[in-house]
């Protein structure tokens, strides 16, 4: 069990926070301690979470560096679709790092310290950068869709520029999508609890600790999120089955279900989980340990298997890694 304390007491609740807002409590020395549920489990056990989970992570780490360097040493890749597979592996290496750190901290130690100001920016950039995925996930269908469905105005609609601004679009609208989130937590008042079921900072946890009637704000919260989440998933879903029908023969349809139905488990796996713990943070009785699982699922499972779906599955990018390994002397070159 993860204890509060501060720099100058090792269990110290912040009375002085009594009745404040979230953004008054920045300016004091307030502090969250997280209680990790796993934490209650031997010590031989958390090693081996510890083990599994910096594995993992240095994993994704390593598929995704790996796909970026693919895409900037071939200039043949310098097109739209793996401008957005590239952007997609650098989303999905600062999403896991704005997480998984904080949990293989607490795997190792036991326990972490988080000032407030520091918990609500773990918060904040992980609203964000949950919904820029989001928004540069129905992008890249709708590249597809128009790669495959309107295939004489794809190269005028969606050229290398173009699509670089729509990316740059995705990360603005996520942050402003959050936005108001953020002002409404910034709004609440905190009375004294100050634990955290939790393995990082989000805003399900913060809700949790606010005192008060704040069922208004935890809805509204709940709505923006959903809304977030649906409205890009329902236009994916839209492109796909669109791609699926508009081929006419029936073994180029199996292909393109084959195909497409791939993508949609790992996108599946990441909305789906995601409205879940949404939802879940409502329900009292819901289980934390459920809870935690489905954010750690949805943080790495779809960034650890995004360059195999997306990358390593493709003709084209497995031709340009052998070109890499051989031009640096991983591989043989047999000519």
């Amino acid at each position: 069990m993860l204890a509060l304390s501060n720099s100058s007491h090792p269990q110290l609740h912040p009375a002085s926070c009594i009745t404040k807002s979230f953004s008054k409590c920045m300016l004091h020395r307030c502090y969250f301690s997280y209680i990790l549920l796993f934490l209650f489990l031997s010590p031989q056990v958390r090693r081996t979470l510890f083990g599994v989970l910096l594995t993992v992570y240095l994993a994704i780490l390593l598929g995704n560096i790996l796909l970026i360097l693919i895409f900037i040493s071939d200039r043949t890749l310098h097109i739209p679709m793996y401008i957005l597979v590239c952007g997609l592996a650098v989303l999905d290496i600062v999403i896991t790092t704005n997480t998984v750190p904080s949990m293989l901290i607490l795997f190792s130690f036991e326990y972490r310290v988080v000032p407030f100001a520091a918990c609500f920016t773990q918060t904040m950039f992980w609203v964000g950068l949950f919904s820029t995925e989001c928004f540069l996930l129905a992008l890249m269908a709708y590249d597809r869709y128009m790669a495959i469905c309107n295939p004489l105005h794809y190269p005028n609609l969606m050229s290398n520029s173009h699509v670089s601004k729509l990316m740059a679009g995705c990360w603005v609208a996520g942050f402003l999508s959050a936005t108001p989130s953020v002002g409404l937590v910034l709004s609440l008042s905190f009375c004294g609890p100050n634990e955290i079921n939790h393995c990082f900072c989000d805003f399900g946890s913060l809700l949790f600790l606010a005192c008060g009637d704040n069922q208004i704000t935890n809805y509204a919260i709940l709505i923006i999120g959903l809304t977030v989440l649906f409205i890009p998933l329902a236009f994916i879903l839209f492109s796909y089955v669109r791609i699926i029908f508009s081929i006419s023969s029936k073994e180029g349809r199996m292909k393109a279900f084959y195909t497409c139905g791939t993508h949609m488990l790992v996108i599946c796996v990441f909305f789906l989980t995601a409205a879940g713990v949404f939802i879940s943070d409502r329900i009292p009785f819901a289980s934390v340990d459920a809870r935690i699982l489905g954010l750690v699922v949805r943080n790495v499972f779809p960034a650890l298997l995004n360059p195999i779906i997306y990358c390593l599955r493709t003709k084209q990018i497995r031709n340009c890694l052998v070109k890499m390994l051989k031009k640096i002397k991983v591989l043989p070159d047999r000519r």
